[in-house]
């Protein structure tokens, strides 16, 4: 039983060493990454960031994602869903009344190119067609 016990003690370690080498591996992705877009934009307006300064932009910029996440997960979990949807999203930038503006017309825009589902259409029709009969049946009577 101590074993069983020790080798599962083990294995969680070591999920969690791997999970901490992974997150390790996203927070240096994403740094560089941050490091790039600040030096990136800063030569665009003919300025210089130093090291120490785009290190900490690169910081609070994941610090914030990661926030954000969490934020994410809560809403998703509260709704009663496992998966994060733009409503989510959008209910995360409700702050921002700018950024909240935004994501709600990129929404629409998504919404209004997406082909409607032939069950969608379905569902549709048949209201339609149940409107119309009433509306026979009332003309007939």
């Amino acid at each position: 039983m101590e074993i069983e016990k020790a080798g599962s003690d083990m294995e969680m370690e070591r999920e969690e060493e791997e999970n901490d080498e992974e997150t390790q591996l996203l927070r240096d992705r994403f740094r560089l990454s941050a490091i790039s877009i600040a030096e990136s934009e800063a030569k665009k307006n003919g300025m210089q960031v130093s090291e120490p300064i785009a290190a900490c932009i690169s910081d609070l910029a994941f610090k914030y994602a990661e926030h954000l996440a969490k934020d994410l997960q809560l809403f998703a979990h509260h709704a009663g869903r496992k998966m994060v949807n733009t409503e989510d999203v959008i209910l995360a930038a409700h702050r921002n009344e700018n950024l909240s503006l935004s994501l709600r017309t990129f929404c629409n825009g998504l919404k209004a190119k997406e082909p409607q589902s032939e069950r969608k259409r379905k569902k549709a029709s048949r209201k339609e067609d149940k409107a119309t009969t009433s509306a026979l049946e009332t003309a007939d009577s």
